[in-house]
């Protein structure tokens, strides 16, 4: 593993790992984005092109910023990129950001000083979602726990916005590569780093994301109910809690009614409301296969107001 640099004065060097495959416009904005911060420390952005040709972006290289590109050597796809970036970094804090959203300038120093303060090794902040002609602030909680994040996947906790010691990732290892499709590799990061200590999160707005056509996990609706299968059998807590439960067995039975399996959508779906009788997921789930509703209107009306199934 690449070694880690010393910090410079107070402020650790910051690894910030990029995945990105065929978006070269959206990936420019990334990279501007996080050479531009104004922290006053040093910062790499390590950009991992996956099954695509590297292409080094054309950008301004300020002082104390490292732009490095690689090339996806693992497992194809997101988990093996990020991967790819992580052994390379050379930082001792390591950030994400998706190759389509942008940090805002202050975004790293802000929190750094969080992380350098407290106990914990992970941090977030909030994020401003971006979906057509729509704009919304999302603003995870102030400390999220293990036992929350089995209960709510916590959306608001967005990868673009996961800042945490590599020091962590020696106890709780890389991202998960055996997920089906990488679908939900940042679930896991968190549930995983959450099982070590709490995960902070700055209150302030330091990320746009974008949501877009472009998404690699729009509609992939096979995928999807594998990766979650996936979960559900990886860790117990899940298993044994009937809200957590009810959740992903209704994320699942969305993605077979969408994939239009009726017999799968119906099983998950009961199977959801016996653990939990007000999950609404269950329900959207039997109307889509019932035919009253198709799946994508109920998938752009939930992004209209910055929120997913």
């Amino acid at each position: 593993m690449t070694g880690h640099v010393a910090p410079k004065g107070d402020w650790p060097r910051v690894s910030a790992v990029v995945a990105t495959r065929n978006r070269p416009a959206l990936l420019l904005e990334a990279v501007i984005g996080i050479l531009g911060q104004s922290y006053p420390g040093e910062l790499e952005c390590l950009v991992v092109f996956d099954q695509s040709e590297p292409v080094t972006p054309d950008v301004d290289i300020p002082a104390n910023r490292y732009l490095r590109v690689l090339e996806n050597v693992r497992g194809p796809g997101l988990a093996g990129a990020r991967n790819t970036g992580i052994i390379e970094a050379t930082g001792m804090v390591v950030a994400f950001c998706d190759d389509d959203d942008r940090w805002r300038p202050e975004k790293i120093s802000r929190q750094l000083e969080l992380l350098t303060r407290s106990a914990v090794d992970f941090v977030a902040c909030g994020i401003q979602i971006h979906y057509s002609d729509h704009a919304i602030d999302r603003m995870p909680p102030e400390r999220t726990c293990f036992e929350q994040l089995v209960r709510d996947r916590v959306t608001a906790l967005h990868p673009s916005t996961f800042v945490f010691k590599r020091s962590l990732l020696d106890e709780i290892g890389l991202v998960d590569e055996e997920l089906p499709g990488s679908h939900g590799e940042d679930y896991d990061l968190l549930l995983r780093a959450a099982g070590k200590g709490p995960v902070l999160a700055l209150q302030q707005t330091l990320v746009d994301v974008l949501w877009h056509d472009q998404s690699f996990f729009a509609e992939r609706w096979q995928v999807i109910s594998e990766a979650l299968r996936y979960m559900l059998a990886k860790y117990p807590a899940l298993r044994s809690d009937a809200a957590g439960r009810a959740r992903i067995e209704a994320q699942i039975a969305f993605a077979e009614a969408a994939l239009a399996r009726r017999s799968e959508a119906y099983r998950f779906s009961y199977r959801a409301l016996r653990g939990n009788p007000v999950e609404r997921r269950a329900y959207l789930a039997l109307a889509v296969a019932s035919g009253v509703i198709p799946a994508q209107s109920i998938v752009r009306a939930a992004n209209r107001r910055g929120r997913g199934i």
